[in-house]
């Protein structure tokens, strides 16, 4: 179990709680549906460090109740949880291995048409300085390739597709395609029609989640170049 301090700052005053930080982060990411929160000690802190605890009437005041539990599960989901140098490397490293593995599949060399090896793209992220985020990596590699070209050519092969989402799912799609979106025609019964160039790795993942937004209803048509 590695310990650490989740902490939350409302009507003026900061809560901290003591957690078991692999199961904290876990609980965190799944939106609490996954996972526990492992208490260190069955207390709510105003200052861990000091071991000064919050008061019954403050707790009860600011989260409506005085259960170490709902509380602690509250900081966690909404707070900040503090991450081991240890931790935050051991999640750098498996992003990066992430970008790279994407790139090895999707990036050919534009110049030859050939695909760019795994060496070769590590040396290039590590010779740009890419600076890697903690999210999702078709959130951040329209970022990552402008500094790629700096030091490689390099290019992401796409599949272009023609999409036409009934109105009624236009709203939730939108949030699925609009990082895509080349081009968009909305209908005068309130359809959208949208050109979209996704990279080919994640083509399968980006029909699920739109699939799962329009319950199939989504009609598609992919557009050769």
């Amino acid at each position: 179990m590695t310990s650490t301090t989740a902490r939350i700052t409302r009507e003026g005053k900061q809560f901290e709680v003591l957690v078991d930080m692999e199961e904290a982060l876990k609980f965190r990411k799944s939106g609490g549906s996954e996972g526990t929160i492992m208490l260190e000690t069955d207390v709510i802190f105003l200052n861990v460090k000091q071991g000064e605890k919050a008061s019954q009437d403050d707790l009860q005041k600011v989260f409506g109740t005085t259960d170490v539990q709902k509380i602690a599960e509250d900081i966690v989901k909404r707070g900040e949880i503090e991450e081991s140098q240890e931790h935050r490397n051991a999640e750098q490293e498996a992003k990066f291995k992430q970008v790279v593995d994407f790139l090895t599949t999707n990036a050919i060399d534009p110049q030859s048409g050939n695909p760019i090896t795994t060496e070769r793209i590590k040396n290039a992220l590590e010779q740009a300085h890419v600076q890697i985020k903690n999210k999702p990596i078709e959130d951040q590699i329209k970022d990552i390739l402008p500094e790629l070209t700096k030091i490689i050519p390099i290019k992401i092969e796409t599949k272009k597709v023609k999409i036409t989402i009934p109105a009624q799912y236009t709203g939730q799609a939108y949030g699925v395609i609009a990082k895509y979106k080349e081009s968009e025609n909305w209908k005068d019964n309130g359809s959208l029609e949208v050109l979209v160039n996704v990279p080919a790795g994640l083509i399968m993942d980006f029909y699920d989640k739109l699939n799962s937004i329009t319950h199939g209803s989504a009609l598609t048509e992919d557009i050769k170049e």
